[in-house]
């Protein structure tokens, strides 16, 4: 009896091999970033701690006497279901101001050359010999939308969902260390201290409202694989829009994406088992991200250079915004805000930044669109 007892204590301390302790130390790291660095961490620390807590000794919190446990109820109704990363949308419509955009609608562009990346990335996992639904879901992770990618990979690559999930995620948060290098090789110091005149002017609330309803119904006939996506994004900012549900527009700002983001991290960390996410392919996976990453923040700034050739002095575009058309959003903007005033204490250049980044935003929804759309029919 004594004897049973003691291997039943043991039995948690023996099942840990180097492979657990790995994703400790990966899980230890990720909680480092989110409270030493202070990198998103509303995502990291709850990434963090997930990944240690699916890799204890049993993994009971997924699985327990055959039933499952708390972290596969809450991966299967809310990542799987992808209830989460479209609530999340409706948090993140609510958050976004449009009128920028409107004063400056061809700020547009960037939403498009930033995403660049997806399409090269896409073509370079093909040449290490992923299928095209598993370089689609890779892509993808260069348009810095978490919910985005998830929805893609779900439907195309559901066996890469974790690493693709973690990478994808990690880089978001990553933004403020990825960007300003790309940015500062490809432009000059004379380029980066271009002031741009503002413009303001008010925009009429027909315009406001309407907004969200058009975009919808055009994207969604142009491209209807993309109705989720879109259509949550619209309609979180249509309650910011319309003027009447003012509660309503903040607790989705607020309370709603506070805590469906705290369970979207500790969900995403439910696919962080050892045994799956500790193989080659997720550091190829990793490269793959990088690569998008990178890309589309060049893509980016490379356009506003061309687009500079064609306008006078007075008129030229601070490259810098271009970095802004990825839809890490509000994060690349500021983080392109800093490097402006880092140059040039009074250069502000913020609202630019923020109509690229909003653009940025729509771009990623439409880029995922059409990537569930246009996969399946080339995939054959």
């Amino acid at each position: 009896m004594t004897g049973e007892i003691l291997d039943f204590f043991l039995s948690g301390l023996l099942s840990i091999g180097w492979k657990e302790v790995t994703m400790y130390a990966i899980g230890a790291f990720l909680i480092w970033l989110a409270i030493a660095k202070d990198y998103e961490p509303m995502l990291l620390l709850p990434i963090g701690f997930g990944a240690i807590l699916i890799n204890l000794p049993l993994a009971t919190v997924w699985e327990m006497y055959g039933e499952p446990g708390i972290l596969q109820t809450l991966f299967n109704a809310g990542i799987l279901s992808e209830v989460f990363p479209l609530l999340i949308f409706v948090g993140v419509g609510a958050m976004i101001d449009f009128g920028p955009l409107f004063q400056r609608p061809w700020l547009m562009l960037f939403g498009a050359a930033a995403h660049l990346g997806i399409f090269v990335t896409v073509i370079i996992a093909l040449a290490m010999g992923y299928d095209l639904r598993e370089a689609a879901c890779i892509g993808v992770i260069g348009a810095a939308d978490g919910p985005t990618t998830i929805i893609v990979t779900k439907q195309f690559a559901e066996e890469l969902l974790g690493p693709i999930m973690v990478v994808a995620y990690s880089y978001m948060s990553l933004v403020p260390i990825i960007q300003p290098p790309v940015v500062r090789a490809l432009t000059s110091k004379k380029e980066r201290l271009i002031r741009m005149t503002a413009e303001d002017h008010d925009i009429p609330k027909a315009v406001t409202v309407s907004f969200p309803v058009i975009v919808t119904v055009v994207s969604c006939v142009l491209v209807p694989m993309g109705a989720p996506l879109i259509g949550f994004l619209m309609f979180g900012n249509l309650i910011r829009e319309c003027g009447v549900l003012a509660k309503l527009s903040s607790t989705a700002q607020n309370e709603m994406a506070n805590i469906v983001t705290l369970l979207l991290g500790i969900s995403v960390a439910a696919s962080m088992r050892a045994e799956a996410f500790l193989r080659p392919q997720t550091l190829s996976i990793l490269a793959l991200g990088l690569v998008a990453f990178i890309v589309n923040t060049a893509g980016g700034v490379l356009f506003a250079k061309l687009v500079n050739l064609f306008l006078p002095k007075a008129k030229k575009i601070n490259p810098m915004i271009g970095a802004c058309g990825i839809s890490a959003f509000p994060m690349s903007s500021r983080v392109i805000q800093k490097m402006a005033l880092r140059d040039d204490p009074s250069n502000i250049i913020l609202m630019h930044a923020v109509s690229a980044n909003v653009s940025g935003q729509l771009g990623s929804v439409i880029a995922g669109g059409l990537l569930l759309a246009l996969v399946p029919l080339l995939a054959h």
